[in-house]
């Protein structure tokens, strides 16, 4: 009866073990599995006035006269006089070892001028929405709706040094929709191949045309690539078909940076795009100095170019040109709040901007400082 009883007891200590012994297996799992779920984001607002331009929208009393809006370069995003509006970003997204997936949602004024080129269904909401697959270690397969890999700046504010933003990134692609493949070459140099809609036509492709996109990396430096028509290449005059012969768009890309030291990093975009003799090119330089865990200090000098009538800086002239300096810090004060009071200078070729008294200029001096929250 003795030798029963403590038999049981070793059992019922074993089972007891064991049993403990699993849960805290499936804890840690289930702890693992939490762990691939992220959500994260920013909210960001800011202030924006001119020196030497209108800071107010100025109405014709006549109805056939002329109006006066506030003037602003002709970049994305920050470009409203005043206290403005950036947007809300909140990402959630799964990183498993095989898959996963990014649902990108944006709300607000950046993000309904990121995303104008999906009218059907997601208008002004979604940034990104992708599925990937990690085929082998070394290539991954991504479908969906994805930020473009073309150019140095990217939407998001919290991606960027500088809050407003360049001209080469406001007029080359934001989005994509389509199929990509990115292959680990070795540790140095990779390679991306991608088939997609038309630029910034994330919802649907209207157009039966595709695009096709490359980039070639090597240690940090990016070659980009993307070809493809961006329109209807037949329309319908007097109920006859007709080949309208719509020009596939072209653009090379580079962007890069290098740690000249712990503290100063240099950053470089250069870029072409053409459609039938129709486009522009440009190249900017991203230097910043870190003085402090709180404090960093960097300037973006850009050149941009216009070929033909492109219509980006806003001269109304073929072949303008801008060169545009802007100074920005980084300030974080307390931790996920970065403040970037920015000083910027647009100078143009041709009159691109008008001045407080109503005149045509060539050049613009602006001040902002923005609040860039991130989570």
């Amino acid at each position: 009866m003795k030798l029963f009883t403590n038999t049981s007891y070793v059992k019922n200590l074993f089972f007891l073990a064991v049993l403990i012994l699993t849960s805290a297996v499936f804890a840690q799992e289930e702890e693992e599995e939490k762990k691939k779920f992220n959500f994260s984001g920013s909210v960001d607002a800011y202030f924006r006035t001119n020196f030497n331009g209108l800071n107010k929208a100025i109405p014709s009393e006549d109805p056939l006269g002329e109006s006066f809006g506030p003037t602003a370069p002709g970049t994305s995003f920050a470009n409203r006089p005043g206290f403005a509006l950036g947007m809300a970003n909140l990402i959630a997204s799964y990183e498993g070892k095989k898959v996963g997936f990014v649902a990108d949602l944006v709300f607000g004024p950046r993000g309904e001028e990121a995303v104008f080129g999906s009218p059907f269904g997601s208008a002004n909401i979604v940034n990104q929405l992708y599925v990937y697959w990690n085929v082998s270690e070394k290539t991954t397969l991504t479908f969906g709706n994805f930020n473009t890999f073309l150019g140095y700046e990217v939407i998001s504010p919290t991606g960027n040094f500088n809050y407003s933003t360049s001209y080469m990134f406001s007029y080359g692609p934001f989005s994509h929709a389509g199929l990509k493949v990115d292959f680990a070459l070795s540790e140095e140099w990779s390679l991306m191949l991608a088939v997609m809609n038309p630029t910034d036509f994330t919802d649907v492709n209207p157009f039966g045309e595709y695009s096709l996109g490359a980039q070639v990396g090597f240690s940090g430096q990016f070659l980009n690539f993307i070809y493809g028509k961006q329109g209807f290449n037949e329309t319908i005059v007097g109920g006859t078909v007709v080949d309208t012969d719509i020009k596939g768009l072209f653009q090379i890309d580079y962007t890069g940076g290098f740690d000249i030291t712990d503290a100063f990093y240099l950053g470089i975009n250069a870029t072409y795009q053409d459609t039938d003799g129709v486009g522009f090119y440009g190249a900017a330089i991203y230097p910043q100095y870190t003085t402090s865990d709180t404090f960093t200090i960097g300037l973006r000098a850009e050149f941009f170019k216009e070929q033909g009538d492109y219509g980006a800086i806003g001269t109304g002239v073929e072949d303008s040109d801008v060169f545009a300096i802007t100074l920005s810090g980084n300030v974080t004060v307390v931790e996920y709040l970065t403040f970037i009071p920015e000083l910027r200078l647009d100078s143009a070729s041709d009159d691109a901007f008008i001045n407080n008294d109503l005149e045509p200029s060539d050049s613009l001096a602006s001040f902002l400082v923005a609040a860039v929250f991130a989570f």
